[in-house]
């Protein structure tokens, strides 16, 4: 299985998605921390002091988040792991800036050649180093940007990159709403795997807005992601070749104006119950859309996911339902080095 997957992510472009594509480093679309998991994959206006956020984001970066530590570890399909760790500080003359390193482990594979016989192992993987920044431009404007440098290893095969994410941010916390924007893995290939020729990035624009009800605890999102490209659906090999058994005819698949719009959407909520305890959900159409299955009902596309306060530490535990198949499964720590400082 993991062998599979990897000579997909070699040779192909598609290895996390089914709509098909071209471009390369599909693990930057992968977001590890819990809660942005929980919420459906994207939580581009969410507004909190949450280090995690600005991983999607880096116009929510804020001072708040000074000194501020994350780790998020998942367990993945196929025995892959992946995870993310950053840390968060503020200047008053420049503004609030991030080092954070995204990675993903395929494991270690056997190496055979064309008989059979095994000559050794080696291993697969992908890196990303991560420089975030944000200055706010007023009392309800914030602006961010981030700068990726990308490796990436299968085996004997190497390929290194750049990227860049650049997001506004608005929030009014007289009206409890935000909006955000965010252009995400603008950049290119330096240097290509087997060939001469560069592939494009995974380019991933997105648009969100989120309302806290006044007088309840709860917080709405809606985020609309892959703006760049309207058509996100792809040729189901599934429906391929159907005919009707009565006239012959072949049976083309029938995409409304609808399923092309519902692609894009991801919608989330989240159950603030105190500062210590929050519980999310969300629903990722594109998802359900691609990993559902007609036979038989199933719940790909939802996820859920809780955080808790234990003394200086938050911890966060998030699932995405992919496939009747399985779910993966993402955790994470949060802390502020300040908290641990001795009071004089």
């Amino acid at each position: 299985m993991r062998l599979t997957l990897l000579c997909l992510l070699i040779f192909s472009s598609g290895a996390f998605a089914q709509t098909g594509g071209n471009s390369v480093y599909k693990f930057l679309n992968l977001s590890a921390p819990a809660r942005i998991a929980a919420l459906g994959g994207s939580a581009i206006a969410t507004p909190d002091s949450d280090l995690n956020l600005a991983y999607l984001n880096p116009a929510m970066l804020n001072q708040d988040m000074k000194n501020q530590l994350v780790f998020s570890g998942v367990s993945y399909f196929a025995d892959i792991n992946y995870g993310y760790a950053a840390y968060a500080n503020h200047f008053d003359k420049f503004g609030t800036f991030a080092l954070g390193i995204h990675y993903v482990d395929y494991g270690t594979f056997l190496e055979a050649d064309d008989t059979g016989l095994i000559l050794g192992e080696f291993d697969a993987s992908d890196y990303s180093i991560n420089l975030s920044w944000s200055k706010k431009l007023d009392s309800l404007f914030s602006f961010g940007a981030s700068a990726k440098t990308i490796f990436s290893n299968y085996e004997t095969y190497s390929s290194t990159g750049v990227a860049a994410d650049i997001g506004f941010f608005f929030y009014d916390p007289d009206r409890l709403f935000a909006a955000s924007i965010v252009v995400r893995n603008a950049g290119r290939q330096l240097t290509t795997y087997d060939s001469n020729e560069t592939e494009p990035l995974p380019l991933d624009i997105q648009l969100g807005i989120s309302k806290k009800l006044e007088k309840a605890p709860f917080r709405f999102s809606l985020i609309a992601h892959n703006l760049q490209k309207w058509d996100l659906t792809y040729q189901d090999p599934a429906q391929a070749n159907r005919v009707d058994p009565i006239t012959g005819e072949s049976l083309a698949e029938k995409i409304t104006f609808g399923d092309k719009l519902l692609r894009h959407l991801i919608i989330n909520a989240e159950l603030l119950l105190s500062k210590n305890f929050h519980i999310r959900t969300g629903y990722n159409f594109q998802r359900r859309n691609e990993l559902g299955l007609e036979s038989r009902l199933s719940i790909a596309g939802l996820s859920w996911g809780f955080e808790f306060r234990v003394s200086k530490f938050k911890i966060s535990y998030g699932s995405a339902k992919y496939h009747l198949a399985g779910s993966s499964n993402h955790f994470t720590v949060s802390t502020n080095i300040s908290d641990f400082y001795k009071k004089k």
